[in-house]
């Protein structure tokens, strides 16, 4: 099984997770060397070089997916528009689609840099996508899936038994993901608790929503 990593500290639980339950130390490597940012997941995925990956909402339309993804049910911190000058963030696809949506123009800032972003400037102005889409759908919101194209029934396997409130990250692990995004350790543990990664009811309807939303703006 080919699995692409999206390379962010929002899926950091679970890579812990699937690297200490996965039994394949080739399986360890192939997802550690195929890491990348969503949109180039995205491609990836869609050429059938990787078989299963956290695809963006929006490039999910029409994939096989598991219950699970990427989730927020308010304010997400990672996902900013700083406004000004508008500007996509070119490594996401659903985050642009998203402040269009929703009509909110300016720079698109996503991931880790986001975070960052957030934490060195809380007084400035700037819209929290997560939580702007709350405040209109009062649904969370869902910024990735579980897509597959093959390995099914091994991926169910795992996911199921995921519980990220079991999940304890080791303290090399933090601090090595600190050094490099330039978020402290606790800032890191606090966004974790905004992450929540089951699709339920609540979830599957602002997917639909988003993707139908999206369709109409030709997105």
């Amino acid at each position: 099984m080919i699995f692409a990593k999206i390379d962010f500290i929002n899926l950091l639980p679970f890579h812990i997770y699937i690297k200490k339950n996965i039994p394949s130390s080739q399986m360890k490597s192939i997802i550690e060397y195929k890491k990348s940012y969503p949109s180039n997941i995205n491609k990836k995925y869609k050429k059938r070089k990787v078989d299963s990956a956290f695809i963006s909402s929006i490039a999910s339309r029409n994939e096989k997916n598991l219950d699970f993804g990427i989730i927020a049910q308010k304010d997400v911190l990672s996902v900013l528009v700083i406004p000004g000058n508008e500007q996509d963030d070119f490594q996401s696809e659903t985050s642009n689609a998203l402040a269009k949506v929703l009509g909110y123009k300016g720079q698109v800032l996503i991931g880790d840099k986001a975070l960052k972003y957030y934490h060195a400037n809380k007084n400035s102005d700037f819209i929290d996508l997560a939580q702007a889409w709350n405040d209109k759908y009062n649904l969370p919101f869902v910024f990735a899936v579980l897509c597959y194209s093959s390995n099914k029934m091994l991926l169910d396997k795992y996911t199921r038994k995921f519980n990220k409130r079991h999940i304890k990250i080791p303290q090399y692990i933090l601090e090595q993901y600190s050094k490099r995004t330039g978020i402290s350790k606790q800032n890191i543990l606090d966004y974790l608790k905004k992450i929540d990664y089951d699709l339920g009811i609540k979830e599957k309807r602002a997917l639909k929503l988003f993707l139908k939303l999206t369709k109409e703006k030709g997105l």
